[in-house]
Parts: structure tokens; sequence; C-alpha cells
């Protein structure tokens, strides 16, 4: 059999890379020339696949390509992102474009399969009616349709595709056990069936929704608690020694391309359906409001110490730890916060250029030796690269009241005191 996967970024580059391995020819496409030439050369820019496997595949049976004429093949797999617009509406025009490429190269007997996150119906009320458009084929009785989605967890080591049960869900059964069987030679922990499309696409919308809809719940005891001067992370590590205390942390709101979007492609089809989720749309409110209140309570600190120049400095400007991926995080929602009263905000993280920190309103660091007069160190997420950092080259960087802002937890308070720095956790 013949693959093509349409996308090729966190979800369909190590699909690509996996099927390859397999032993299947694969078309790695994407309308990224860029890309396609890094990729071509063996570099993935997300830093998530390795290079030699990257090689490896691309001497064997992997070809990469922006020509859309090379995915005429018998399995075709959409992973193309699922923003949403300016007015946190799905965003579906990638969903389109991509079916409308596939539908003008689509040959007879073919299936596509959606791996995209989206709300139930897309698949088959969106996607389905563009295929056929575009091939001027029938859809049940000369090609079909499949949604599986993707279970990627960027920047996790332990949790690779293949270790992840894949959903699949069919046009008909014919289809939902051959996409199955595709899978299956791929993914070791198996394959679970579901009845249809739309039962698959409202699997990934729960697993995202429930939670984005727990780290809220946590972030707004992080707020309660701040007032009342209790540590949030204590809480948690005390409260995680009974058996059904499911545990989350909190943030400075949650970010990323799926679980901060995914909730607004509900609340969309759901309103359409006459009914307004009120926990979940509580829970948009809340990580809203979390960018906000971190930059509060470092202008809080600043106005107590009487601090002159206000200096401030975020550590980790991802959306999480241990990726280069900025989609909806929460530094520059923070950076826009200060900007408003005329603070300069500077930034570090070796996982970005210059160039992409500044495009985020944020002053970039290139070495953190070239900082001082620190006022807050604003530790936003876990990188490993951050951990490593000792704690005197911080007083060194420091103002004489400086605060180091622990987000995620990462610092060892007792020795951030004993260096004589203010620690505060959320």
């Amino acid at each position: 059999a013949t693959i093509s996967i349409i996308g090729l970024g966190y979800v369909g580059l190590p699909l690509a890379l996996a099927f390859s391995k397999a032993g299947f020819q694969v078309t790695g496409f994407d309308t990224d020339e860029e890309k396609v030439r890094q990729l071509n050369s063996g570099n993935d820019a997300n830093g998530q696949s390795d290079s030699q496997e990257i090689k490896n595949a691309l001497a064997k049976t992997l070809q990469i390509t922006s020509y859309p004429n090379k995915i005429s093949t018998n399995f075709v797999i959409i992973c193309v992102p699922t923003p949403v617009d300016e007015k946190n509406k799905p965003y579906l025009k990638p969903i389109e474009s991509a079916s409308e490429i596939v539908g003008k190269n689509l040959k007879k007997g073919s299936i596509v399969i959606l791996e995209s996150t989206v709300y139930p119906g897309i698949t088959e009320e969106v996607m389905k009616p563009i295929l056929e458009s575009g091939s001027g084929l029938k859809c049940g009785t000369e090609f079909s349709i499949a949604y599986s989605p993707e279970r990627i967890n960027p920047g996790d080591t332990q949790h690779k595709l293949e270790n992840v049960p894949k959903i699949v869900g069919g046009y008909d059964n014919k289809t939902t056990e051959t996409v199955s069987k595709l899978y299956e030679s791929i993914i070791k922990a198996g394959v679970y069936k579901v009845s249809s499309i739309r039962t698959a696409e409202a699997v990934k919308v729960v697993e995202n929704t429930q939670r984005f809809v727990n780290i809220s719940l946590i972030n707004e005891l992080a707020v309660i608690f701040d007032r009342m001067g209790i540590n949030t992370l204590e809480v948690i590590e005390a409260a995680k020694t009974k058996w059904n205390f499911h545990h989350y942390y909190p943030n400075a709101g949650v970010g990323g391309h799926c679980i901060s979007v995914d909730p607004y492609y509900l609340i969309h089809k759901s309103e359409e359906f006459g009914y307004k989720p009120k926990i979940i749309s509580s829970s948009m409110e809340i990580n809203e409001f979390m960018p906000k209140h971190v930059a509060n309570a470092v202008l809080k600190h600043l106005d107590k110490t009487k601090s002159i120049q206000k200096k401030i400095l975020l550590l980790g400007l991802t959306y999480k730890e241990n990726v280069s991926d900025i989609r909806n995080t929460s530094a520059e929602k923070i950076a826009k916060e200060f900007a408003k009263t005329g603070i300069k905000v500077y930034g570090y993280d070796s996982f970005l250029t210059g160039e992409t920190i500044k495009k985020m309103g944020i002053i970039p660091v290139a070495s953190l030796d070239e900082m001082n007069n620190i006022d807050c160190f604003l530790f936003l997420v876990a990188h490993d690269r951050l951990k490593n950092i000792p704690i005197k080259d911080f007083k060194r960087m420091s103002s004489k009241n400086a605060l180091m802002f622990d987000i995620k937890g990462i610092l060892n308070k007792d020795l951030v005191k004993s260096f004589g720095l203010e620690y505060k956790s959320l």
C-alpha cells in the first residue's frame, strides 16, 4: 500500500517516519516549501524527530514534497492545524485547503483519513463534500473516509506514537477494518474501533476538554490560595497521597495548538444544537484570566519593593516544556500585560531564535551573562535546560529585592532563599 501524509508538523512527520519504517511507500506533503527543503536535508525545525531517522527514511521509502500531484496514493492522511480565529471561532481553512488539494488528486478506491482535532461532524460535513467535489468521485462507493484523532504529546519521550492506542472510526465497517489494519502495522499499543466517525471525533474533544477543565480548576484554586497565603503546590503534593485524587498543576494559562483551542470547537458546535456549555465556558474565562493574574502578582512585588528600573526576565517562552512551539503561549499574553504599564520585558529561551522572541513583543536575550539588575525572574515553563542553571547565576543578575516567581515549581525554594532571593510560586 502507498500512503500520503498531508502536513508535516508535530503530528504528520512522526507518522510519515513510522509508516516508512514499517516498509510502506510514503509521500510526505507540505505546502511550506522551506519546511520541505529543510526536511529533505534531514532537519526537523520542531526538534522532535531525529535527523538521522529522517535521512534513513528518505534513503528508503519516504519522499517529501510540495508537489500535490505526488499524493495519489491508496491512503491519504490529513494532519493539518485546526486553530481558532480572532473571535475564538473554529478556523477551518487549513482543513478545507488540504481537502481541496487531496480531492483534486484523489484516485478511485482510496481512503482519506483525518487526524486533525475537530468537533464532531467536520469529517463528514466539511471534508467529505470538498473531496467529492474535487475528485468527481462518490464517497462510500468510489472512495472512503475515516477519522483517527492524533494523540501526539510534543516533548514527551515516554508516550510516543507507537505506545498510545489509536482510535479509529470509519465511514462504514469495511473502512474501519481496513484503516485499523493500517494503523496496527505501526501502533504497538493497538487500535480501538468505535462505531462512527462522529464518535471518534468526540473522543479527542473529550480528552482535551477534560484536561483543560481540570487545569482551569486547579488554576482557580491557585488564585484563591494565593490570596490566602497558601502554597498550592504543597497542597497538591499532600492531596496526592489519597488514591483517587487526580493531580494537575497550576500554570500561567493553558497554551498550545490543542488543549487551549479544542474547547472552543466544542462550544461552537454545542451552541449550534441550542446549548451553551457552562463549565467549559467558565474554564475558558479562568484560562484567559491567568496571564493577568501572574502579571498583577509581579507588578504588586515591584510596587512593594519600590523598584525604579522595573526589569523583568521571562524564562521559558514556549507553550510547554522542552518544545519550540509558541502557539497560544502565555508568555506573549503576559508580555502584553506588562507592555500596558510601559515595563521592558526581556525573554530567554534556548529553544527559540531571537527573531521569534522579538515577534512576541519581548526583548530577546541570547545569553544570561549579559543580564543584570533584574527585579523579577518569571519561570513560565519547566524546560530541563532551565532547571540546570545554578541559582548563584540568578543572584548575580538580580537587583536588591529580586523575586524568583516559579510558576511550575522547578526551583528549590530553600536554596533560592539561601541566596537572599525572594521566592514565590502559583
